[in-house]
């Protein structure tokens, strides 16, 4: 069974910040969100562009993401007034707050990663 972070006693202890700290959980640790994070480090991009970037993903999955994302101030949706309109994404100062945790669980997986491949290897 997998513990709910939220209640263990070092976690918030804000009952407000706990639901949020679960919310967060659910839409940063999903299939897509850090690869669409990753992708934006570069700059404002297009929608298409990342499309194209984020391999794999459907048109209806990265504009949820991006929703999501824009929900919580994590990117910015940028409108151009241009015919047709051009529309795009970049992180916000908030959002760039989160590559030092997605760049320390990239370490962590370089250090740990083969550790739990042969894990789960020899519990399959």
């Amino acid at each position: 069974m997998i513990p709910d972070i939220a209640n263990v006693p070092s976690a918030c202890e804000d009952d407000q910040l706990k639901s949020l700290l679960r919310g967060l959980l659910t839409t940063i640790g999903d299939k897509w969100t850090l690869v669409v994070i990753a992708s934006l480090t570069a700059g404002e991009q297009r929608f298409t562009t990342l499309l194209r970037t984020v391999d794999g993903i459907s048109h209806r999955m990265l504009t949820k993401t991006l929703r999501d994302l824009e929900h919580d101030g994590l990117v910015t949706r940028n409108v151009h007034a241009e015919v047709p309109p051009r529309v795009e994404y970049a992180l916000t100062p908030l959002g760039r707050t989160l590559l030092e945790p997605i760049n320390a669980l990239t370490h962590w997986v370089d250090t740990h990663g083969h550790t739990v491949l042969e894990n789960r290897a020899s519990t399959s």
